[in-house]
């Protein structure tokens, strides 16, 4: 490795392949940044001088059996986007593990304002604005489940069939393959979730981490959505599994206490003069057609996937495979997810919840 990059770049290797396939990057030299988290696939920022790029390979070391799939990932984005929905542009897919170690794809970079923690000053100043983002928002959702995934060609891309069912028993399994020591309350999460599953709508395209941390907005026209990032976990299912699952980080004024992985997260809509939670779910409603009537139930499925999702971050911060700091957080992140699972069942109205 060229201690000239960053872990996961094999410098010379990927300059190669970079000025042979992709369109306009000429011969280099190349820099390689890498940028976001670095919790899940890593993305890196690629510049000849002039243009700018970003690649996006797996994570360094432990990889979760089913995950971490580079060319599905190039294949929804170019699907959804074909389709016009607001996706990266693809660029170019690499298969061949000679280059890099692992698979990756590069897509063109975009330049707006993704909200993580904070709001950058000036941005989304009044409640009118913040208004608009949340509308905007919930009907970029609403058109990314209306996309008729037969015709974009991804009939094959996922199995919707029993999805909810099928589900559960994926991260079951990798519950099992993720996990650092014994937690006993995710069985109660598991047995209720296993005995309450909702009958399932029309299957749709799955983004599978839609949240704000993975939008990019136009800085000059806030209300303007650029591009929806990080598309992992996407596939065709259930799409409450997408809405139950961002209510999860959509923090609101005068919440209670949440999981610290969570709370850092929902700081944004916290300020106010966002939707509420509810509006979300009645404007999706709405809009889409589709009975929320179950949504409680998508809020506990998605935070047992977040408990299994970061108990993997963990495990891989206790193997020193990882890139960034503050993985040791994640120590408590998987048992905080299950109490506010359990917590959730507790408040709803959802007699199968009980």
């Amino acid at each position: 490795m060229d201690a000239q990059h960053p872990p996961g770049i094999d410098g010379a290797a990927v300059s190669q392949w970079f000025s042979a396939n992709v369109p306009g990057a000429g011969a280099g030299p190349f820099s390689f940044e890498l940028v976001g988290d670095g919790r899940s696939n890593l993305s890196y920022r690629v510049s000849n001088g002039t243009s700018q790029w970003v690649l996006r390979r797996p994570p360094l070391g432990h990889l979760v059996p089913t995950a971490h799939d580079m060319a599905r990932e190039y294949r929804v984005q170019s699907a959804v986007a074909h389709a016009g929905f607001p996706a990266p542009v693809m660029q170019a897919l690499c298969e061949d593990t000679e280059v890099n170690e692992h698979s990756f794809y590069v897509m063109d970079y975009c330049d707006g304002v993704i909200l993580v923690d904070t709001i950058p000053t000036g941005f989304v100043t009044t409640t009118s604005w913040r208004q608009m983002l949340s509308a905007r928002f919930v009907e970029t959702l609403v058109a990314l489940h209306a996309i008729d995934y037969v015709q974009v060609d991804l009939a094959g891309f996922g199995r919707p069939e029993n999805y909810i069912e099928r589900q559960l028993a994926r991260w079951s399994r990798q519950w099992e393959h993720n996990r650092t020591r014994d937690l006993p309350r995710m069985e109660r999460v598991i047995s209720l979730l296993s005995r309450a599953i909702p009958t399932s709508p029309t299957p749709t395209i799955v983004h599978g981490d839609y949240r704000l941390g993975n939008i990019i907005w136009d800085r000059s026209e806030p209300g303007r959505l650029l591009a929806v990032l990080d598309w992992e976990m996407s596939t065709i299912g259930d799409p409450l599994a997408d809405l139950g699952y961002t209510l999860l980080w959509w923090g609101e004024p005068g919440d209670g206490p949440r999981p610290q992985t969570l709370d850092f997260y929902a700081q944004v809509t916290s300020s106010g003069g966002f939707y509420s939670r509810d509006e979300i779910v009645h404007r999706y409603a709405r809009q889409s057609g589709r009975d929320v009537s179950s949504i409680d139930f998508y809020r506990i499925f998605a935070a047992y996937k977040l408990a299994v999702i970061f108990e993997g971050l963990y495990k891989r911060f206790l193997d020193g495979q990882t890139v960034a700091a503050g993985y040791e957080e994640y120590d408590i992140s998987a048992p905080e997810l299950v109490e506010y699972a359990l917590d959730i069942a507790a408040q709803s109205s959802d007699p199968r919840l009980k």
